[in-house]
């Protein structure tokens, strides 16, 4: 997906969020946030006083002093709206993006004759298309909807989803099978299944997510939101006890002061700004080209304490070469580079295809494996090969699943082939294993390259209190080099998928929050389990169904990026909870006396802000209150600078900055605004 770096404050934007917080005045929509509704509350109450006062009331004070504050509190809650329309626009601005890709797309469908499908094809919208339905794309067509991959390969362009301008490379088998709706196919043919129902395309979920069709409040958010609002039944208490007070100390309070002091004293700031965080922690994830299946999914990656991160492009840069070949006693240079050719003819991964390049053009003329059986590569036998047509059974893999083969057979497995492979795992290299007829005959050295900045990466982690975990088909000695040398944690040494799963159960048991990454069908259950699962865009349909989040760039090290995003989340919402909550103790100091220091003279000692008189006391703590949330919009949007420093380090920090500047801030603002506000009254 395009994601264009849109300015807060762009135009289109403004108009759209100025409108929408007229809209949301509506007590339906308000009744969502408790605290905005009780504002909403006293707003209309405001009102109804400015017209009992137009009636003849004189009690209640003069009607412009009561109408400035019901235009003031107006004001309050529009501003807390636009905080959450200007968060929403940005998504529907998205979003409108996505549906110019999602436009009616004709679709070369295959009709099924009996048990067959056969290659009689009718132009059919895209929209008529249902799960399971098989169609064609060719070089120039666009596919019309999600699915699998079944026959063929091709090139196909993915810009109008993940931005990224480079073709990828799209085959039936294997984990980059699944297609996108909205794609464009550049070269071959493929014949395609369907896996997706009309109006559930992963361009429609991200249509619906984009615009907060789909966001629902988090665990944590909804937490926080009842914290708040039982601060706002206290506060409700405090004002109600009040008049008695009054009554007793002879004291006339009016409506407006009483309503004044119920909205300065309950936290408006971060109960205007609280949604607004929400929708732009997802926003910040799409904008990073991370799909989110829903706001949780962010706000946990924050909690994150264990991440398990795949070596293979994560760690290194993921196409190992092969480097050296090591017969074994016995076996002739000529005989072992030959048979490892014929192991990887039918092999099409970088490592496979490595191994013919160093072996040579030469070495390789006359070799061919028609008429043979090619064994495919997988994560259980971590093993690929060939049974040529004359009987000879041909194995290329891991050194633990060929010595299991070999000695199952019968054979030893040759003293000095298993000092060469703890040689080259010690340095960090990976040992592939060549057997014929589960005979050893020798073994391929492959190197692995580490990314550069990766050890950088994982101590900010680390400094985060994330305990980093490498997942590896490498036996533990090159799998322990290769972890000491990146710098991470731990590591899970020749990891078959459900090793991965008992893992994930593990440390969940131990009552941690744990996040990974994977992109295959066999990953789907580890990703279910795990508490963030990301699955790539390239992956299969079954993974990206089972992880909570996808990646359209396809970038292993992305998950570190999302942690941080969700760190920067929860940081934003509990510093300006904290700033909120004490700016509260600064309006407490401008309103109290300015209520009671007439009759209660004691009360002097409170008027240390020394405000010009008690209507404009209240004016300037009302207007504070007010004006403070659009200040705010900007930190709530963008988040929190989030710096990685220990939990204890991070509490002092906010605490300094937003919770003494949040008591601070508003003293110096509400004494400017009443040396302004005395001005006019």
């Amino acid at each position: 997906m395009k994601t264009q770096n849109k300015s807060l404050f762009q135009k289109e934007l403004l108009k759209e969020a100025f409108a929408q917080s007229f809209l949301k005045l509506n007590p339906a929509t308000l009744f969502r946030n408790p605290i905005m509704f009780t504002v909403e509350i006293g707003t209309a109450v405001m009102l109804c006083v400015c017209l009992w006062i137009l009636t003849g009331e004189q009690s209640q004070g003069s009607f412009v002093y009561n109408f400035t504050v019901f235009i003031i509190l107006l004001f309050t809650l529009l501003f807390a709206n636009f905080a959450e329309a200007i968060a929403e626009a940005r998504g529907k601005a998205q979003a409108d993006s996505l549906r110019k890709t999602r436009e009616e797309t004709p679709a070369k469908k295959i009709f099924p004759i009996g048990e067959m499908y056969v290659d009689e094809l009718q132009i059919v919208p895209s929209s008529s298309l249902a799960k399971g339905d098989i169609f064609i794309c060719e070089a120039g067509d666009t596919i019309p909807t999600d699915g699998e991959i079944i026959e063929g390969l091709a090139t196909i362009d993915e810009s109008a989803i993940t931005g990224e301008s480079a073709p990828v490379i799209r085959e039936a088998g294997g984990d980059k099978s699944s297609v996108t709706g909205g794609t464009k196919v550049l070269s071959d043919k493929i014949k395609v299944k369907v896996t997706t129902e009309p109006g559930e395309s992963f361009l429609d979920k991200m249509i619906a997510l984009v615009e907060g069709a789909s966001r629902q409040k988090t665990p944590n958010e909804i937490a926080l939101t009842i914290l708040l609002a039982g601060f706002t039944l206290v506060f409700i208490i405090v004002c109600v006890t009040l008049k008695p007070f009054a009554d007793y100390a002879n004291i006339t309070i009016t409506i407006a002061s009483f309503i004044s002091l119920f909205v300065c004293l309950i936290p408006t700031t971060i109960g205007g700004l609280l949604s607004a965080i929400g929708i732009a922690g997802m926003d910040r994830a799409l904008r990073a080209n991370v799909i989110t299946k829903s706001g949780k999914a962010v706000e946990t990656a924050g909690d994150i304490d264990v991440l398990l991160l795949d070596k293979t492009g994560t760690i290194t840069i993921g196409n190992r070469k092969a480097t050296h070949f090591y017969p074994t006693t016995g076996v002739s240079e000529s005989e072992f580079i030959k048979a490892s050719i014929l192991s990887s003819l039918a092999d099409e991964t970088p490592e496979g295809k490595s191994i013919i390049e160093l072996a040579g053009k030469e070495a390789s003329k006359n070799l061919s494996v028609k008429g043979a059986t090619l064994i495919k590569f997988t994560a259980e036998t971590r093993s690929s090969g060939v049974n040529l047509p004359d009987g000879t059974k041909i194995r290329k893999g891991a050194y633990d699943s060929i010595r299991k083969l070999s000695e199952y057979a019968g054979h030893t497995f040759p003293k000095d082939t298993a000092e060469k492979v703890t040689e080259i795992s010690s340095n960090g290299g990976t040992p592939l294993v060549v057997s014929e007829n589960d005979k050893v005959l020798g073994v391929i050295e492959l190197q692995d390259i580490i990314k550069p900045g990766i050890q950088e990466r994982f101590e900010r982690l680390r400094k985060m209190g994330v305990k980093t975990v490498m997942v590896t088909g490498d036996n533990p000695l090159t799998a322990k080099f290769i972890a000491e040398k990146a710098g991470v944690d731990d590591f899970i040494a020749e990891a078959k998928p459900e090793d991965k799963m008992n893992y994930i159960k593990e440390e969940q048991m131990r009552g941690k929050l744990v996040a990974m990454m994977g992109d295959g069908t066999n990953d789907a259950p580890a990703l279910a389990q795990a508490d963030v699962g990301v699955a790539m865009n390239s992956g299969t349909q079954a993974a990206k169904e089972a992880g909570n989040m996808v990646d359209l760039d396809n970038d292993p090290t992305k998950l570190i990026e999302i942690v941080e995003i969700g760190k920067q989340l929860l940081m934003t919402r509990g510093t300006l909870t904290t700033f909120s909550i004490a700016n509260d103790v600064a309006k407490y100091f401008a309103i109290i006396p300015a209520l009671f220091i007439t009759a209660i003279p004691a009360l002097q000692g409170l008027n240390i802000m020394h405000l010009h008189s008690p209507e404009s006391a209240i004016l300037s703590a009302v207007i504070f209150n007010a004006i403070v949330i659009p200040f705010l919009i900007p930190l709530a949007l963008k988040g929190v600078t989030y710096k990685p420093i220990g939990a204890s380090a991070l509490l002092r920090r906010n605490l300094l900055y937003y919770g003494l500047g949040g008591i601070i801030v508003p003293f110096i603002g509400i004494k400017i605004i009443d040396i302004i506000v005395t001005f006019f009254i």
